[in-house]
């Protein structure tokens, strides 16, 4: 239960309302101005943050700019009529991008007026509540809401867009209260702010109680409504769910969908979108009741959240995975807000480097701090590492390995052996890309979505999300007979996940392995990849092995997205370039352009393609000369032009129970048009040679130039980090400590 604080022992005033069954005469009362005017603003801005805004608003800097900056552009708003319109449009339609606007601009103001107690602030914020309060009771469920969807909304067409407008519109109506006489408190809020509660909580149970980032939106809202309405009641079933056994709410999601390493199930993508109600509920509940030490539950994980969403990212962008919208970014409103929050409780300065290129200063107490601490240059560079991080509510379900390093280039490879992430998870298992100098190499397509785009259905997710982006083969990892992994059974990849068999990252060898035997019945995958460096020449090479075990034969396909234009192949190409065909009729390739296709002879099979970072990449295979490899351009069977036109190879091998695919990704040399040279556009690569020697598997490559790296690594889940491997090579024996060391011999 909630410990005693002013929060409890405000006097509640009965307001004589009728509402739905199951909500308690107590959960209806009003409270009049003169209770607890002197208690406001009490969420994410303090009354002591109020007086310290006031006094930085009057010195020169990053603060003040950033006031002036939200003071122009509300004014502007200010001279532009009041629209409440009726809802009438899915995302992306005027009405959902007027309330959406709407909720902003309340929330601006109502800062501005605690910053300015200019009374034209409070008065806009006043005039929209009171014309929400006549509309909202007027209200059915939203016309485009999605048939046979249990979280329909009234203003929106979602029930989590109506969480959204309540998380930021409870608090623009906590800042201007003290501004509000009691009977324009009392048809505020039984016109808007408790109806909707309502709506959300009691009239929407299945979604409030929900493990998942509508419920935890949903949940954040009416809790922090609870504070500022002085419901106790309401904040116990936002933390606990309504019936309040901890089966769902916030405590709940706390608990389960972040991983110990602070990790959301969902991916970056959706760990960005459901950090602001997280990191925006927990600062209410510090400011209304320190007691219960929010930042320090479960080993502080609202702030190791906040540091994995900035460390799943690659130059601002978040790694695409899973239903992600490639442009998003650690620039994003809600990343801004973690680490402003973020900063305000640890005062770490390695934060204050992505505050400063996130450029954005909130006006808030803890924005202050963040602009005072840039304004004196205190930033210190922010470390991004190589980390496996784990899944799972006890970690325990695979992770998204990231393997960075600084050689020749800012480098990062992606790793994906994590559980499925709910409906929004694609079905990809063991998975990768890669990053370097600024560019995605290896490409994940991310979501088949035009987001907030009225003429691409609505801003929704396409057909194509499921077709495409969902299927298998739109990811790099092994495809079994053209079926995708759990034949496409969201409930059955749910509850499957990759087995993390090893993590190692030292300052050449960066390199995880895991495998998966429920993707497929009765077949076994096992990826082992590897980014590994020499000092002596500054070479790089992203390393992948893919084993394949099964009793019977099957069709194995193993494709590779990769962004740039093919240059060169090391064999002769057979292209269609007057008859295009689909290369297959489901589960994702009746939407793949069969362009080309060749079979290499046993050995080394190069393919080279240059990307807009002005260099080249060489993925260069090992070859059986059974194995085909296959061309691909994205758009077939696609006539509204959905899909963005990608391209790929895929590697075939037909007709086996077991194969390895063993390759390496090579970057290499440099094309500058703009001055007309181009140097090192060949690999570099001329041998490449995969052994297993007992648990040790050894990857050799040899390069034009005499040398030859060879990657030795212990393949076994678990090993002593002062294990001792001895293995023999050439004519000579060598030696290692520990889970994998690279070689380099010359001539």
């Amino acid at each position: 239960m909630l410990a005693n604080s002013a929060f409890h022992t405000r006097k509640n005033l009965a307001a004589g309302i009728t509402l739905a069954a199951g909500m308690t005469a107590a959960m209806l009362v009003l409270n009049p101005l003169a209770a607890y005017a002197a208690d406001h603003p009490n969420l994410v801005i303090s009354a002591a943050d109020v007086d310290a805004m006031q006094g930085a608003i009057k010195q020169p800097g990053r603060f003040r700019n950033a006031f002036l900056a939200t003071q122009s552009a509300v004014d502007r708003a200010l001279q532009a009529p009041l629209a409440i319109p009726m809802p009438a449009d899915a995302g992306g339609g005027y009405t959902h991008e007027q309330h959406k606007k709407n909720y902003q601009l309340m929330y601006n103001a109502g800062v501005l007026y605690q910053i300015t107690q200019d009374p034209k602030y409070a008065e806009r914020v006043r005039d929209m509540l009171l014309a929400y309060a006549e509309l909202y009771p007027t209200l059915p469920l939203h016309p485009k809401r999605r048939p046979g969807a249990n979280n329909p909304g009234k203003l929106f067409w979602q029930s989590l867009n109506e969480a959204v407008w309540l998380v930021y519109t409870i608090q623009a109506y906590d800042l201007i209260l003290p501004s509000l006489t009691d009977a324009e408190a009392k048809k505020i809020e039984q016109g808007a702010i408790r109806p909707v509660a309502r709506f959300l909580s009691i009239d929407s149970p299945k979604t409030f109680n929900k493990v998942h980032n509508h419920g935890t939106w949903l949940t954040a809202g009416v809790g922090m409504a609870g504070y500022v309405l002085d419901e106790p009641e309401w904040v116990e079933q936002a933390l606990l769910d309504l019936d309040k056994s901890g089966k769902g709410g916030f405590l709940r999601q706390l608990s389960t969908l972040f991983s110990p390493d602070g990790y959301y199930n969902e991916g970056p993508y959706y760990q960005r979108y459901a950090l602001m109600p997280f990191v925006t509920f927990a600062k209410a509940i510090e400011n209304n009741e320190p007691e219960r030490g929010i930042f320090e539950y479960r080993d502080g994980i609202v702030m190791k959240a906040i540091d994995t969403t900035i460390q799943l990212s690659y130059d601002n962008l978040f790694f695409p995975i899973n239903d992600a919208i490639k442009s998003k970014g650690i620039d994003t409103s809600e990343l801004v807000l973690g680490v402003t929050i973020a900063y305000g409780q640890s005062g770490d300065p390695q934060l204050l480097d992505i505050a400063a290129k996130q450029d954005q200063i909130l006006l808030s107490g803890d924005g202050l701090k963040v602009a005072n601490a840039l304004d004196a240059g205190q930033e210190q560079p922010y470390t991004f590492k190589s980390f496996a991080f784990r899944d799972g509510k006890d970690g325990d379900e695979g992770a998204l390995v990231v393997l960075r390093q600084q050689t020749d280039g800012d480098q990062a490879l992606v790793f994906k052996p994590a559980a499925q992430g709910m409906g929004h998870g694609h079905f990809d298992k063991l998975t990768w890309q890669f990053y370097d100098r600024g560019e995605e190499i290896v490409t994940d397509y991310g979501a088949a979505r035009f987001l907030n785009v009225e003429a691409k259905n609505g801003g929704r997710y396409l057909a194509e999300n499921e077709s495409w982006a969902k299927q298998t083969v739109a990811h790099n990892t092994v495809v079994v007979d053209e079926t995708s992994h759990f034949d496409n059974n969201l409930k059955v990849a749910n509850q499957n996940h990759p087995d993390l068999l090893f993590f190692h990252a030292d300052d050449q060898v960066k390199i995880s392995a895991a495998e998966i035997n429920s993707a497929y019945p009765g077949v076994r995958l096992k990826r082992t990849l590897a980014l590994v460096n020499s000092p002596e020449n500054g070479k790089t090479f992203a390393i992948d092995v893919f084993d394949v075990a099964s009793s019977q034969e099957h069709q194995l396909d193993l494709p590779l997205h990769y962004n740039g234009q093919l240059v060169d192949t090391s064999f002769r190409l057979q292209g269609f370039t007057d008859n295009l065909k689909a290369l297959g009729t489901n589960n994702g390739y009746q939407h793949l352009w069969l362009k080309a296709r060749g079979k290499p002879e046993s050995g080394l099979a190069q393919v080279t393609w240059l990307n807009d970072n002005g260099r080249f990449y060489t993925q260069s295979s090992l070859m059986d000369g059974a194995t085909e490899l296959l061309f691909t351009e994205l758009g077939a069977n696609d006539p509204n032009f959905n899909l963005r036109s990608e391209k790929g190879f895929i590697a075939r091998r037909d007709g086996v129970s077991s194969h390895t695919f063993v390759s390496v990704l090579e970057p290499h040399g440099q094309y500058n048009p703009s001055k007309e040279f181009t140097l090192e556009a060949e690999s570099q690569v001329n041998a490449l040679d995969h052994q297993r020697v007992g648990d040790l598997e050894l990857i050799t490559i040899g390069t034009k130039d005499g040398a030859t790296q060879l990657l030795a690594y212990h393949r076994s889940k678990g090993i002593a980090a002062d294990t001792r491997h001895t293995f023999k090579f050439g004519d000579s024996e060598y030696s290692f400590t520990g889970r994998a060391k690279l070689f380099q011999f010359n001539n």
